[in-house]
């Protein structure tokens, strides 16, 4: 059995917009403040607008470390956070995306745009095919992924996914269920099984 507290950083996926709900902006400051009194790092997309920035602002402002990570053809687009303690340039998003899977022992993706479903997709997808056993989680503010969570149950009853290997989606409902929640799911994940350097050799073997 792994120590519960072996969560040490978390990758946050979401927009570059603010939605049209201010709940949303509310959640990601939360979420953010909610890292840096837990001591987790953030690990997320490194722009400074929309709720990627409100998260990092947050966590950063209240004594959190956050590692942004960030395509070169996006630090004008995203307006690259400058608070972050690390801030990773890449060449091209699949640099980025393999960088941040290999920093982070969890995922959460809050509400967002395509790129924050294709980030979330991707992580399940590896979990189903057994590359990766860090837990991936949605948080549903506002209901806002209840219709990705109905379209899941619909691949399932429809004959698309097995129902043996259903999707291993946590969803949290408010920002205090994600801390306890990701805990409760690495509590019996191996060490090695949860940080980068060995997840990297399991992706090399693909």
């Amino acid at each position: 059995m792994v120590n519960m507290s072996t969560i040490k950083s978390v990758c946050v996926y979401c927009g570059a917009a603010t939605g049209d709900d201010p709940v949303y902006l509310e959640a990601a400051a939360e979420l953010g403040r909610t890292f840096a009194r837990d001591g987790i790092r953030l690990i997320y997309g490194g722009g400074g607008v929309g709720l990627m920035g409100a998260t990092a602002r947050a966590c950063a402002e209240n004594g959190g470390q956050v590692t942004g990570i960030i395509p070169d053809f996006l630090i004008g687009k995203e307006q690259a956070f400058d608070h972050a303690h690390e801030l990773v340039v890449t060449q091209d998003m699949h640099e980025r995306k393999r960088l941040m899977f290999e920093r982070a022992d969890a995922f959460v993706a809050l509400p967002g745009g395509v790129g924050t479903l294709e980030e979330l997709v991707e992580q399940l997808t590896w979990v189903q095919l057994n590359r990766h056993r860090k837990p991936v989680m949605v948080l549903n503010i506002n209901g806002f992924w209840d219709p990705l969570l109905r379209l899941f149950d619909h691949m399932q009853t429809s004959g698309f996914v097995n129902i043996a290997r259903p999707v291993k989606l946590l969803v949290a409902h408010n920002v205090r269920a994600v801390m306890p929640k990701l805990l409760t799911a690495v509590s019996n994940i191996a060490e090695g099984q949860l940080h980068g350097e060995a997840e990297e050799r399991v992706l090399d073997r693909m």
